[in-house]
């Protein structure tokens, strides 16, 4: 749909322009009003523009950006002219136009612009070849947020809207997020799916723009997160997983960064005075004052592996050449007008988790979904496996206290957000609280989650996310994970990949540059190796992913496939996919 709605948007510009009689700005008005219209009927609730709307007080703007609330408030309302909008600003913004000989900077510094500005607060500038969005900075200044450039010149223009189709493949999915964030930016942001989806945008766009670029300065990166996760990235899947792996973590880091910055941040100046707040904020570490800054993030971030990764593919000459910059300060800018409270008492509740595993995976790369076989479980389907597991453990092995005994070692091998890692502590806690709950409780429920309840995962946003469900599950049971010897702790959540490293390697391991990324390799194969796990629970990805060759699994799934032939006569099968593979594991690990 998002490159059928750019794609449009030129096919008509290029025809007006064809027609050799149009006026250089106000004959391309109907072409905009279409593009935007259409991208805003894909919101909720619905954005529609609307040309040369009213003045209501700063003079006619070209275009106003009107949500369907106005609408059906206004329909009741519209007097025998049709005057369906009077006295109502355009709750997305207004729009300033000019011909694309015009420079889009230079329109957006005019005393016009000010003039709407002053009295919308929220400005689209456009010369339909370029376009920046006029908002307010953190002090209620004006300033220039977001901007897109469809070509440098306007020559450069008419020749792209001469191939619209061309047009749309190149530039259209980029166009279409960021005049989607356009028409959402005066929307309040206070819902967990709303942060996921706006962050999945952002990310969305920094994948593209890194889609093609070289990356030699990354190299050591790339070969460090071979190592480390047991595997190799092959031919152009691998490198769309490599690079997608990237913005992951750039992008889950800011995120879980920032959920620390602001919880810190509450926890700290709550309740207190005026003065004394602002002395506290001015005095402390990375606190950025009011406004969360991304590249702080690295110092907030409590896991040594995300902190290393992070801190590479964050380094200001990497972002610099591949043109990430501005698009992370966006997403800090972006974060900083959530409503943290609102925002905190779903997330808190772990209601929100679901938004930022596969709606996010869908929205910022649906390819990489579709190849890994990524769902989401429904929680009602967890607690009951978790239960029932618990319910086994007791009534076929003998073990009285089920999970909760300290001998139970548990494994989610593809733990994703930590869904089932989460529900198997509140099994454990509930199971302690029905014995009493003495003062110990807290202790042992929090050495069960670093020490015998553990996840792999390979991916880097669910990675992210499983530890902050986590932490916040062990807060909220009364157990927050807390620095020892200046050291955070942390969960038993490993980036690593499941499939390899249960077998001690025949040669000492290679040493990895980056000593983050050695120690979670070495952790994650000691529980592999020297962990008795008896239980093994999840929900694995259900497809074969082509574009990663992972080291000798030994065979692994070759059990099941003797015979096949030779008694069964099946001369077709595919037993290669990722669940058939897990679930051998699970087998081999505990019934071999």
């Amino acid at each position: 749909m998002s490159k059928s709605i750019i794609e449009r948007y030129l096919r008509d510009i290029a025809g007006i322009h064809g027609t050799g009689s149009h006026v250089a700005e106000t004959s391309f008005y109907p072409a905009l009003e279409r593009m935007l219209t259409a991208i805003g009927s894909t919101l909720t609730p619905k954005v529609r523009c609307v040309i040369n709307p009213k003045s209501t007080g700063a003079g006619i703007p070209d275009g106003g950006l009107f949500t369907a609330d106005q609408f059906r408030r206004s329909g009741a309302e519209v007097t025998a002219s049709g005057e369906a909008f009077q006295g109502l600003l355009p709750s997305r913004g207004g729009i300033e136009a000019k011909a694309p000989q015009e420079d889009v900077e230079a329109i957006a510094g005019t005393e016009q612009v000010q003039r709407y500005w002053e009295h919308y607060r929220v400005v689209l500038v456009t010369n339909f070849r370029a376009f920046v969005l006029i908002g307010a900075n953190p002090y209620g200044k004006p300033c220039m947020l977001e901007k897109f450039s469809l070509a440098a010149s306007e020559d450069e223009f008419w020749h792209l809207a001469s191939h619209p189709r061309r047009g749309a493949s190149e530039h259209g999915e980029r166009m279409f997020e960021y005049l989607k964030r356009v028409l959402l930016y005066n929307a309040p942001l206070c819902k967990p799916e709303d942060v996921a989806a706006i962050l999945a945008s952002y990310a969305h766009d920094a994948r593209l723009r890194i889609q093609k670029a070289e990356l030699p300065a990354l190299k050591s990166v790339r070969d460090a997160l071979e190592e480390a996760l047991g595997l190799h990235f092959e031919g152009e899947r691998g490198e769309h997983f490599f690079r997608s792996t990237l913005i992951q973590t750039l992008f889950y880091g800011v995120f879980s960064a920032w959920v620390f910055w602001a919880r810190k941040k509450s926890l700290q100046t709550r309740d207190l005075p005026g003065f004394q707040q602002a002395l506290f904020e001015s005095s402390s570490s990375y606190s950025g004052g009011e406004h969360f800054d991304w590249r702080t993030a690295q110092y907030l971030l409590r896991v040594p592996m995300l902190r290393a990764l992070f801190s590479q593919v964050a380094d200001p000459g990497h972002l610099g050449a591949l043109n990430l910059t501005e698009v992370l300060d966006w997403t800090a800018a972006a974060l900083n007008r959530v409503n943290r409270n609102e925002f905190f008492e779903s997330f808190d509740e772990g209601h929100a988790v679901q938004y930022f595993y596969e709606p996010f995976l869908q929205a910022f790369d649906p390819e990489l979904r579709k190849e890994l076989g990524v769902w989401y479980t429904p929680e009602e389907i967890v607690r009951y496996q978790v239960e029932r597991v618990d319910a086994v453990l007791r009534s076929e092995l003998g073990i009285a206290d089920g999970l909760a005994d300290p001998n139970v070692v548990v494994l989610d091998p593809c733990c994703g957000t930590g869904a089932y890692l989460r529900a198997v502590l509140r099994r454990i806690a509930a199971t302690l609280q029905e014995k009493g709950g003495d003062a110990l409780m807290a202790q042992d429920l929090k050495r069960a989650a670093m020490e015998r309840v553990f996840g792999f995962e390979i991916l880097s946003a669910p990675f992210v996310v499983a530890h902050l469900q986590l932490g916040l599950e062990l807060e909220n049971l009364g157990a927050p994970l807390q620095e020892q010897n200046g050291q955070p702790e942390r969960v038993g959540v490993y980036l690593t990949n499941a499939l390899t490293g249960w077998e001690p390697p025949s040669e000492k391991p290679k040493q990895i540059a980056f000593p983050g990324f050695e120690d979670e390799r070495d952790a994650a194969d000691k529980v592999k190796q020297e962990q008795p796990i008896l239980v093994i629970l999840g929900n694995p990805p259900y497809n074969a992913y082509a574009g990663i060759s992972p080291d000798e699994e030994n065979n692994l799934v070759e059990p099941y496939k003797v015979g096949l032939i030779s008694e069964w006569g099946i001369k077709k099968f595919n037993l290669d996919d990722l669940y058939i593979r897990f679930f051998r594991l699970a087998e081999k690990r505990i019934a071999e």
